[in-house]
């Protein structure tokens, strides 16, 4: 689904306060699931450390890459990390390891894009995917999403935040973006991984107030390479398109058009054939993310470009205290 747009409103006409004063008693009720489910789950020890990367709101905020960034230290240190996904918008239950015959509508797009740096799982049910890594030789379980996720014990808790968005109007769905009350989410948190749009960004004294005493590790997304010359036609079905869309122009691509899609989107042939032809007519290349690139059907991805991008950590000496007592336990 697309956030509607007062979701991240505070106040002005856009924050849609009826609506949203009319939603918030499901939200509490929300909240309320959330927390009981907390509280009466006994969660399952797998023996091994376990590290989540999670957010506190619906939609992307950019943990893909920080797990990827976990999975290739741990990896550069002779560490077996295994990732565990849900495999959200892929059909398996598992749990079982990604392989590279697998698509994106089997195990969902984010573990496709993940196992090119590591072992990774899809598994419904977190306790039950640990346990089969764990019998598999992981010394090392990286959880990409799974802050509300009670089932399976945590070592370390990452809190991936927007800093454009921060945590929205400040309610929980659907009356906002949050998935539970905020305070009960930072309560669970170890470090906030701070995502930016670009280096210099100034952080609202709001969302630094919101964050109160957590630790804050300011991170920000950096391309791969150059963007692709010429003029592009980008679309992306993520969390925040336009963010992929003002990052291309930030790094000086000649964006003639955008097409913004829901998150996870499953393309279908006519949005393809469409897009061919509209970017023909402006002869233009089509450009997208790597996540929506595995979602492609193949025959549609010769004509397709993509512009990787990595995690940066402006505070990367913090990071690696944190994850120290988890290396030298997995050692």
């Amino acid at each position: 689904m697309k956030p509607p747009v007062f979701w991240n409103h505070l106040s002005g006409p856009e924050a849609k306060v009826s609506l949203r004063t009319v939603l918030r008693p499901l939200g509490w009720l929300y909240a309320k699931a959330a927390a009981r489910r907390l509280e009466t789950t006994q969660p399952y020890n797998s023996g091994v450390p376990v590290i989540c990367v999670g957010n506190a709101t619906m939609g992307g905020t950019g943990k893909t890459p920080v797990v990827a960034y976990l999975l290739k230290s741990f990896r550069r240190l002779g560490i077996p990390a295994h990732g565990l996904s849900r495999g959200y918008g892929g059909t398996e239950k598992g749990p079982m390891p990604v392989q590279p015959d697998h698509i994106a509508a089997q195990v969902g797009d984010e573990p496709l894009l993940l196992a090119r740096n590591g072992p990774v799982w899809v598994s419904a049910g977190r306790d039950d995917g640990a346990r089969a890594m764990v019998a598999n030789g992981a010394k090392v379980i990286i959880m990409d999403d799974g802050h509300q996720n009670p089932t399976l014990a945590k070592t370390l808790s990452l809190l991936v935040v927007d800093a454009e968005v921060g945590f929205g109007n400040g309610c929980v769905f659907p009356a906002g973006p949050l998935r539970e009350d905020l305070d009960a989410a930072l309560d669970r948190t170890d470090a906030i991984i701070l995502m930016k749009p670009t280096p210099d960004y100034k952080i609202s004294d709001h969302l630094r107030e919101q964050l109160g005493g957590v630790i804050v590790i300011p991170a920000y997304l950096a391309p791969k390479e150059p963007a692709p010359k010429g003029p592009l036609y980008a679309f992306a079905g993520i969390g925040r398109p336009a963010k992929f869309f003002d990052s291309l122009r930030r790094a000086g691509a000649n964006v003639v058009e955008t097409e913004g899609y829901a998150d996870h989107y499953k393309y279908k042939d006519e949005d393809l054939e469409s897009l061919f032809v509209l970017a023909a007519e402006m002869d233009a290349g089509l450009i997208t993310t790597e996540k929506d690139y595995v979602r492609l059907p193949k025959g549609y991805r010769r004509g397709v470009q993509t512009w990787p991008v990595s995690v940066v950590f402006e505070d990367e000496l913090t990071l690696r205290r944190l994850l120290h007592p988890i290396v030298e336990a997995a050692k």
